[in-house]
């Protein structure tokens, strides 16, 4: 578990600081939002498209060296983004470094679900998910430390030592099986799949600025949604698919599935567009937006263990539900910000929605992987990863579109109004853009709470003896 902690937690570390660091890379580049929130979509986008190899390759070489090969990539990737010379080559590197990570969170789940015995899963899994919530707890000030003090290119030269100690913990500790090799590769699958997830992430991130009756914008969507479907009509025939689609036969898992979508997008909504407001509005440096959010991320990392162990009292549902309703209500707050509102209010009402995130994440994950059998739990795990890497991807250019889109409604009717001072015009309009963002993702959340109460407490199951004497 101290194996796996560690790379699950250099992989989430690489995600979450750079959200830090766009307003300082906008400035060091002179580049646009609109490309730089590539170094954070195409990041997520690259995992999810490499999550679904995982199965295969965990099958044909071992999970064990996966993992170590991915930890190696991501090392040597990470070099690459430090020392990147333009917008362009740094978003091409994080797109090869998120090929990397996206292994990296697939296999360390299937290591839990294929080696731990099945009544310690649940507290596996919070201690897991533990390691992926104390990054973003720190990732935020310690990137705007960093960033203060150096540049933003150590957020990158950072994960080169705790890359080293990952691979050697790794090396030795992490023991070699495998169960069932893959009885071939599906190529025409793996090909699919990426079309699918490229063409419609790329349509939805410029849609707003070609126009959603452009016909760029329409071909990719009608193309990535034939090439999803292609892909699934693909894995229901062939002899030996790229992600075994009969994880889907598991009603349970398919509803935790959606469930984890949706809190996916809740938690890069406030992860995405609070530096954003923080920074840009307010005027704060890296360093004290970090110091702001790190409270929240701290309560959210912290409670992990405890979800674990209230997993098998209270049971998913109760956990789910709560945490959810967490989730709503605190980004419901968020909608209602002004320019000067106090920190204290964006802190507390953070800190509500992390600790909705916490109750409701691993219970989430867990609810659906411990029903699927020890064979499928690879496929099960690398399309739950696959899943949650695209709608987060998909999250933060769907946001990032209706922010601008909402920005420019409020600017025009701030116009009408009579406001000409160029500066306040630009903060409110911005200010109205985030706050009807925020209320879009609500909305969202709340579609999570019928589908949470719905999740019944898995019976538990007795051990042989005692079964033998009942």
């Amino acid at each position: 578990m101290c194996t796996l902690f560690v790379g699950s937690f250099m992989a989430v570390l690489g995600s979450s600081t750079i959200t830090i660091a766009i307003p300082e890379l906008q400035r060091h580049f002179g580049a646009e939002l609109s490309v730089l929130q590539w170094t954070l979509t195409g990041f997520m986008l690259a995992m999810g498209t490499s999550a679904p190899l995982t199965g295969y390759l965990g099958g044909r070489f071992s999970f064990k060296w996966v993992y170590v090969a991915s930890l190696v990539g991501f090392i040597l990737t990470s070099v690459l983004c430090g020392v990147a010379w333009d917008a362009t080559s740094l978003v091409a590197f994080r797109f090869m470094q998120g090929t990397f990570c996206g292994a990296i969170t697939p296999v360390t789940m299937t290591l839990i679900y294929q080696l731990l015995p099945r009544e310690q899963q649940a507290l596996a899994a919070s201690l897991w998910s533990l390691s992926a919530m104390l990054a973003p707890a720190f990732g935020p000030t310690f990137a705007g430390w960093l960033i203060t003090l150096g540049s933003w290119r150590w957020l990158f030269f950072i994960n080169v030592p705790l890359g080293l100690i990952a691979v050697g913990m790794a090396t030795r500790l992490i023991p070699y099986y495998r169960l069932e090799p893959p009885k071939g590769f599906d190529l025409p699958g793996l090909l699919t799949v990426v079309t699918g997830t490229l063409s419609l992430l790329v349509a939805l991130s410029q849609g707003k600025g070609w126009g959603w009756s452009d016909a760029r914008t329409v071909c990719l969507i009608v193309l990535g949604t034939a090439s999803l479907v292609a892909f699934v009509r693909r894995e229901l025939r062939t002899h030996a698919p790229l992600l075994d689609l009969r994880v889907f036969k598991n009603g349970r898992y398919v509803v935790t599935l959606i469930i984890s979508s949706i809190i996916t997008i809740s938690l890069y909504s406030g992860a995405f567009l609070m530096p954003l407001f923080l920074q840009r509005i307010q005027g704060l440096t890296p360093l004290a937006t970090g110091l702001i959010l790190l409270p929240a991320s701290l309560a959210m990392a912290l409670l992990m263990p405890l979800v674990g162990r209230l997993y098998g009292t209270l049971g998913p549902s109760t956990l789910m539900t709560a945490g959810v309703l967490c989730i709503a209500g605190g980004t419901f707050a968020l909608s209602r910000l002004t320019p000067d509102v106090s920190h204290a209010y964006v802190l507390v009402w953070m800190l509500v929605r992390n600790v909705g995130i916490s109750l409701s994440m691993m219970p989430a994950s867990n609810a659906g992987m411990e029903q699927i059998s020890r064979e499928l739990t690879g496929h099960a795990s690398s399309i739950s990863n696959w899943l949650r890497n695209v709608f987060g991807a998909f999250s933060i250019a769907i946001f990032t579109s209706l922010l601008s889109t909402f920005s420019a409604q409020h600017a025009q009717g701030l116009v009408k109004q009579g406001l000409t001072d160029r500066h306040q015009l630009e903060s409110l309009s911005f200010v109205g853009g985030i706050n009807d963002v925020c209320l879009v993702a609500t909305l969202i959340a709340l579609v999570a709470v019928p589908l949470s109460l719905s999740i019944r407490k898995r019976p538990v199951e007795l051990p042989a003896a005692a079964q033998a004497r009942t």
